[in-house]
Parts: C-alpha cells; structure tokens; sequence
C-alpha cells in the first residue's frame, strides 16, 4: 500500500514538473516570437525613413530622439504614416523636417519682466 501511494506521488511530482517546463518553454518562445516581432518592426520603420528623409533628416530625427525621445517618437510616426498613406511625394529634406517640428512642437511663451 505505501508503495502504491509513493509511486502515485512520484508520478504526480513527475507530471508537475513536467507541465512546468512545459510552460517555461512555452513563455521562452513567446518572447522570442515577440522580440522578432519587435525586430521586424523596426527594421520596417527604418526602412521607410531612409526612403522618405534625406540622411540630414535622418541625423536630425536621431539627434532629436536623443534628447527628447517622446517628441521624436511622435514625429517618426506621423513621417511613417504619412509615407504608408501615400501623403508624401518627395523626399524629405532638413528644412522640411524643421518646419513639421516647429508644427508639432508646443509653441513657447516668452515671459518679460518689467521693473516699475
């Protein structure tokens, strides 16, 4: 009888851990299935911005993602979804890229004061 019952709990620990290799591998290949996901992405992303901006933009893009990443991220995807909806018909040059920041940025006030 004892035997019996160490051999049921020696199957079920067995089972146990069988299922959970089974779902460490299973988590192991999900996250490599995302970062390939994540992977590919990006690489698509670079892709359309080397066709759309000039490798001055580019620079500036990068520089500005560098310093204020939020603001650069927004700016690369309203490039990429322009680029994907078919809006832009030339490549983008530094001017050009100047002037959509200075649209997207947050217009700054200039405080004076004034001593009476």
């Amino acid at each position: 009888m004892s035997d019996e019952l160490e051999e049921i709990r020696r199957k079920k620990r067995e089972h146990l851990q069988q299922q959970q290799q089974d779902a460490h591998q299973s988590d192991i290949d999900q996250y490599a299935y995302q970062q390939e996901q994540a992977e590919r992405m990006e690489e698509e992303k670079k892709r359309i911005l080397r066709q759309i901006l000039t490798p001055e933009a580019r620079e500036r893009l990068t520089r500005l993602k560098m310093s204020r990443n939020e603001l650069g991220e927004q700016l690369e995807s309203q490039l990429i979804s322009l680029a994907k909806s078919g809006r832009i018909q030339s490549v983008i040059d530094d001017d050009k890229l100047k002037q959509l920041l200075s649209q997207i940025q947050p217009k700054k006030h200039d405080t004076n004061i004034r001593r009476i």
